[in-house]
């Protein structure tokens, strides 16, 4: 599968976790986030409300700028930064098995559906273990997605090209966004360890 191939069906994953929450688990997500999470989400949809309708709008609007990867981050930072401390030494580059050993505890404490989420927007942000955690989104028991449901093409494909400029911005900020990653999974990874010694 080529890059670009890779790409769409890892933002294919990443929109099917959208179109599997519902709108109440959606919004029960938004109330409960600290504050500064709230503010960037806010930002990233454009209104203060815990509007599920919203959220939906601005991740299908922003599937290839980057916004529905924005958006799924900041609704699974809690998740990812809890499957980041379970795994300790293994949180760069998990085994399936390590994976599964912690999946029941995340889907214990934040519920599948963001526990699905958060494990998509990891494909989408190219983790060392994309090709494994993809692998589990499509077969494993627990975390597995439901099939994808048969939908009209979307009108984007007739849309205006995209210019090379802005093509160029919307990879580095790509780029940007999984340096940012990397940095806050390694920040984490210290300071669990930290945790660790201090025990």
């Amino acid at each position: 599968m080529n890059q670009v191939k890779t790409r769409l069906h890892a933002l294919g994953l990443l929109d099917r976790t959208f179109s599997n929450m519902s709108d109440d688990d959606l919004v029960a997500i938004i109330e409960a986030m600290p504050e500064d999470h709230r503010d960037a989400f806010n930002q990233l949809i454009g209104t203060t409300e815990a509007d599920a309708a919203a959220v939906r709008a601005t991740a299908t609007k922003g599937r290839l700028d980057g916004t529905m990867e924005s958006l799924a981050l900041v609704l699974t930072d809690k998740c990812l930064a809890d499957c980041i401390e379970q795994l300790g030494d293994h949180a760069e580059s998990p085994s399936t098995e390590q994976l599964q050993s912690v999946t029941p505890g995340l889907v214990e404490r934040h519920g599948l559906n963001v526990t699905q989420m958060m494990l998509a927007s990891t494909v989408v942000g190219e983790a060392p273990a994309s090709a494994i955690i993809r692998d589990l989104l499509k077969n494993d028991e627990l975390v597995k997605l439901p099939p994808a449901e048969p939908r009209p093409l979307s009108p984007m494909i007739a849309g205006p090209e995209v210019s090379p400029e802005e093509r160029a911005a919307i990879k580095a900020k790509r780029q940007e966004m999984r340096q940012r990653k990397q940095d806050e999974a390694r920040t984490r990874r210290e300071q669990s360890a930290r945790d660790r010694n201090r025990l």
